[in-house]
């Protein structure tokens, strides 16, 4: 009898270390849904969500690493557009044979990164059908694929309304507005993505120029760096689109280099807007900051 107890106990605690080794995504037995359209649904695990590093401040301990999974389904259209993007169609050359994809990615909050450590493609029985490894960092923007899992992800840790600001009417606010030679030029910023770094107010702003039938001439999608107190501002980077050349990378003209915003150039409008928010908005823009 104590050798069938012995051998009990042992098979036992054998069942348990096994059960721990699972990898998590084998645990995630209830996805939050963060939305769907004709292509895609995007899912997120709460409970998967973990804080892997973080910085001491002064307002105690911020986040700096965050994990997480993320599910995304696909419709036929979503499979093959996927199949495209990922260049697989020898892996997967039928799209009927792709039904979801579940990720373990890496948030950095400070940078407003994502970065796909691991992902596994499945089809409708549940089986793995491809395993992309390590994946690059991408920031997150108004045009990322990936912002609604970055923005849930990181409400599960700051709990400052990042989905709702995403999402919200007001995300984007008009920095200034010009009229010259019959073009018509706005500036909007987008707020969700407005963090301060020391003085620097760090932002993505959406330039957009129009002939006087409102037709679109152009657009620019800038990352600025903006000194509220010295007024100044410099691109990170930026893309560009025209009828003619469709979207390109923004060319810096000052490579890199801060340039003063005159007080009377209509960009100086933009600038008190921006004074403004920060100041309205401090919680909202240093909810990530750590200096």
């Amino acid at each position: 009898m104590g050798k069938r107890l012995y051998k009990l106990a042992w098979m036992l605690a054998v069942v348990l270390c096994l059960l721990t080794l699972r990898q998590p995504e084998a645990s995630a037995d209830s996805w939050y849904w963060l939305g769907s359209d004709a292509k895609y649904g995007k899912f997120f695990d709460p409970a998967s969500v973990v804080v892997m590093k973080s910085a001491k401040t002064e307002r105690g301990m911020v986040a700096t690493t965050i994990e997480a999974w993320t599910k995304t389904t696909y419709s036929y259209a979503g499979a093959a557009e996927t199949i495209e993007t990922y260049g697989i169609k020898s892996q997967l050359p039928n799209p009927m044979k792709l039904s979801y994809s579940m990720a373990h990615v890496r948030i950095d909050p400070q940078e407003r990164t994502i970065q796909y450590l691991k992902e596994d493609f499945y089809d409708a029985s549940g089986k793995v059908t491809w395993t992309k490894g390590e994946g690059r960092v991408k920031e997150i923007n108004s045009r990322e694929f990936d912002e609604p899992f970055y923005a849930a992800i990181i409400d599960e840790v700051f709990r400052q309304g990042e989905m709702a600001r995403c999402l919200a009417k007001d995300r984007w606010i008009t920095l200034w507005q010009n009229t010259s030679n019959s073009v018509s030029t706005s500036v909007q910023a987008d707020t969700s993505t407005m963090r301060l770094r020391g003085e620097n107010l760090i932002l993505w702003e959406w330039e957009e120029s129009k002939d006087a039938a409102g037709n679109v001439l152009e657009v620019k999608f800038m990352k600025k760096i903006v000194n509220l107190p010295n007024g100044t501002e410099r691109l990170d980077k930026g893309q560009y689109w025209s009828a003619k050349t469709g979207w390109k990378t923004l060319e810096d003209d000052m490579d890199g280099a801060y340039r003063a915003i005159s007080e009377k150039s209509p960009e100086y409008k933009g600038l008190e807007r921006l004074r403004a928010f920060a100041k309205g908005y401090s919680t909202w823009v240093n909810r990530y900051r750590i200096s």
